[in-house]
């Protein structure tokens, strides 16, 4: 078996936005219960426009402005910290 070092591995991320800003057709929106976080960083790795990083105290934080309201992010959170809620215009 041949070792492959981890910086030589690519990893496709999209950049920030990558579809421009969400506008006003979201229909609901991811919201974070810090409670039941436990800072497993699964909704930072599958966002699918990149728009959930981690705060300097290693929880998520979304950018409403990008965010597309997929609800993967709610979908993979292992704890249900993350629920879609209906968007407020």
């Amino acid at each position: 078996m041949i070792e492959v070092p981890e910086y030589s591995v690519p990893l496709a991320r999209p950049k920030l936005g990558s579809a421009g800003k969400t506008g006003f057709w979201r229909t609901s929106r991811p919201v974070i219960d810090y409670q039941k976080c436990t800072k497993c960083r699964l909704c930072v790795i599958y966002c699918v426009e990149n728009t959930i990083d981690l705060m300097p105290d290693m929880y998520p934080r979304i950018d409403y402005d990008y965010c597309k309201g997929c609800g993967v992010c709610s979908n993979v959170c292992p704890h249900e910290a993350i629920t879609m809620e209906p968007e407020v215009k």
